[in-house]
């Protein structure tokens, strides 16, 4: 980078990519969203938004997409995903592996019937 107008160039560039993003689930997209803090991580994030990921990839869904966030406030819950609705619905799926990512998909996803045993309505 050598001057102003080039950062100015990157960040229009940047802000259009996140326009992009936000404006999906108003396109009849469903976002997920992966809790990706140290707390989540450490409780095993990234192998379920790897596996998310690859399996959106692999059956060819186009109508959702993942994204990662940071803390999501409930620690003892991680790895936390959440899954936003074109809709406007929101499904907070707790304690989740690779195993219950992929199904999350399958089930969630592409049936369009929550999984409610991973659910946080589920914790007693």
């Amino acid at each position: 980078m050598k001057s102003l107008a080039e950062l100015e160039q990157i960040r229009n560039r940047m802000a259009n990519k996140i326009n992009v993003r936000n404006e999906a689930s108003e396109d009849g997209n469903t976002r997920i969203v992966v809790g990706m803090a140290t707390c989540g991580i450490a409780a095993g994030a990234r192998p379920v938004l790897t596996a998310m990921m690859e399996e959106i990839e692999k059956r060819g869904i186009t109508n959702a997409y993942v994204t990662q966030t940071g803390c999501v406030g409930m620690c003892k819950y991680e790895p936390i995903v959440e899954v936003y609705g074109a809709d406007g619905s929101k499904t907070t799926y707790i304690k989740m592996d690779a195993t219950k990512a992929v199904r999350v998909i399958n089930e969630h996803i592409v049936n369009g019937n929550v999984v409610a045993e991973f659910t946080i309505g589920a914790e007693k």
